[in-house]
C-alpha cells in the first residue's frame, strides 16, 4: 500500500453507527449498517447488500487464489493508507445496482468505473467528498509527540475487505489484491450461506485466542422498513375495522376479499352467515386481533430502531469531541483550589491498594494449586 497522502486519512472505528452515518452523509439512501456477531442469523436482516470483514492484516502472507478478470465489477485498488473502511463500504454500494446512491457518488461512478483498479483508487482518494466525510470521524489529536516512531512494527494492523453477491457470483473484493476473487456461483437467497464457511476458514488461519474480527453487514434502512410495515397493518386494521362496522349495521354493505368479487349485501349482526366472497364477522374479529398484536410488535420495533440510531448520534458527537481542554481546565482548577495534591496522592494510594489486592489474590491462588494433589494421587 502506498504511503501517499496517507497522513491525511484517518483511521476510522469498525462500528455500525460509524458506518451508517458515513453511508447518509455521502448521499446514500435507504441503508445503514448492522453488526452481526454471528452469520446464523444475517438472513433476519434481508435485504443483506454485502458483508464488510474486519481482521487483523499479517504482512508477508501469501494468497494463491486467482484473480478474476470480472471487469463489469467496479473493483478500486486501495492506494491510500486507512481508507480500506471507506473503500470496503464503496465496493458494496457500487456494486448494488438497485441502491439509490445520491447525486455525487452516482456522479462519481458514472466517472470511474470504466478506469483501471488502480485509477479508480486514485479516483476515491481525490474524491473531496469521500475524503470529507472518511475524515470526519477522526479522533481529536491535542498531542503531539516529537520523536514518536511513525512505522511501529509491534503495532497491529488491521483490514477491511468486502463479500457480495453480483450477478449470480459471490466475490472478495479487497483493494489489496490485483482485482476481485470470484468465489463461485450463487443466488440472492444462498449467497450468505455459501460465504458463511469462506469467513469461517479466515478467521481458523489464526491462533485460538485471536479474537480480533468483526463482521458488519449492509442492509436496508430498518426505521424506514418499519415506518413502512406500521403504516400498512394500520390500513389494513382500518379496513377490517370498517367491515366489522357494516356488520354492525342493517344497511347495504359491500365487504371486498381481496382475490374474490366484490358482493354486496346486508349485515344484520356480527355473527351473520357470510356469503360467497364476503368474511364473517368472527373472521374479520380474529383478523382485527391479529393485525392489532402486528401492530403493537411493530410499534416496538420502531421504537427500538430510534432509540438504537439516538445512540448511535450520541456516540458519534462523542467520538469526535475534544476533551481534552475540558480536562485541562479541571485540573487548573482543582490546582488553583489547592485540591489536585490530595487528589492525586488518594489516587496513588487507591492504585497501591488495588494492585497489593491483586497480588495477594494470585498468591493464594497458586498456594491452593500447590495444596491439590498430582491427579494420578488424588484420594478416590
Amino acid at each position: 500500500v502506498g504511503n501517499m497522502e496517507a497522513e491525511n486519512w484517518c483511521t476510522i472505528e469498525s462500528d455500525p453507527g460509524v458506518f451508517t452515518e458515513l453511508i447518509e452523509k455521502i448521499g446514500v439512501k435507504g441503508v445503514q449498517v448492522e453488526e452481526l456477531y454471528t452469520l446464523d442469523n444475517a438472513a433476519e436482516l434481508n435485504p443483506v447488500y454485502g458483508l464488510i470483514f474486519l481482521f487483523k492484516w499479517k504482512s508477508g502472507e501469501q494468497d494463491n487464489r486467482p484473480v478474476d478478470d470480472y471487469t463489469d465489477i467496479f473493483f478500486a485498488n486501495q492506494v491510500i493508507n486507512n481508507a480500506c473502511a471507506t473503500q470496503a463500504l464503496l465496493s458494496i454500494l457500487l456494486n448494488s445496482p438497485t441502491l439509490s446512491l445520491g447525486t455525487e457518488l452516482t456522479q462519481f461512478k458514472a466517472f470511474a468505473s470504466d478506469l483501471p483498479p488502480e485509477m479508480k483508487g486514485l479516483a476515491i482518494s481525490n474524491s473531496e467528498l469521500i475524503k470529507q466525510v472518511h475524515n470526519s470521524f477522526a479522533r481529536p489529536e491535542p498531542f503531539m509527540f516529537v520523536g514518536a516512531k511513525d512505522d511501529d512494527d509491534d503495532e497491529d494492523v488491521y483490514h477491511f475487505i468486502s463479500y457480495l453477491p453480483y450477478k449470480d457470483q459471490l466475490f472478495e473484493l479487497d483493494g489489496l489484491k490485483k482485482g476481485p476473487i470470484n468465489l463461485g456461483p450463487c443466488t440472492p437467497e444462498d449467497w450468505l450461506t455459501k460465504v458463511r464457511p469462506i469467513i469461517q476458514e479466515r478467521i481458523d488461519r489464526y491462533s485460538q485466542s485471536e479474537i480480533h474480527f468483526n463482521l458488519l453487514a449492509l442492509t436496508c434502512n430498518r426505521q424506514e422498513l418499519f415506518t413502512e410495515e406500521l403504516n400498512k397493518l394500520t390500513q389494513q386494521l382500518a379496513d377490517v375495522e370498517e367491515s366489522l362496522a357494516a356488520f354492525s349495521t342493517a344497511q347495504p354493505m359491500r365487504v371486498v376479499v381481496e382475490g374474490t368479487p366484490a358482493v354486496t349485501g346486508t349485515g344484520t349482526s356480527i355473527g351473520a352467515a357470510a356469503g360467497p366472497g364476503t368474511e364473517s364477522g368472527e373472521s374479520l374479529r380474529d383478523r382485527q386481533s391479529v393485525l392489532t398484536a402486528q401492530i403493537e410488535n411493530a410499534q416496538l420495533r420502531l421504537a427500538e430502531e430510534k432509540e438504537k440510531r439516538a445512540k448511535w448520534h450520541a456516540e458519534n458527537i462523542r467520538r469526535r469531541h475534544n476533551y481534552i481542554p475540558f480536562i485541562m481546565g479541571m485540573l487548573k482548577l482543582l490546582a488553583d483550589k489547592g485540591h489536585l495534591p490530595a487528589l492525586i496522592a488518594k489516587a496513588k494510594d487507591t492504585q497501591a491498594a488495588s494492585a497489593s489486592a491483586s497480588a495477594s489474590a494470585s498468591s493464594k491462588k497458586e498456594q491452593a494449586k500447590a495444596t491439590v494433589p498430582a491427579p494420578d494421587k488424588q484420594p478416590k
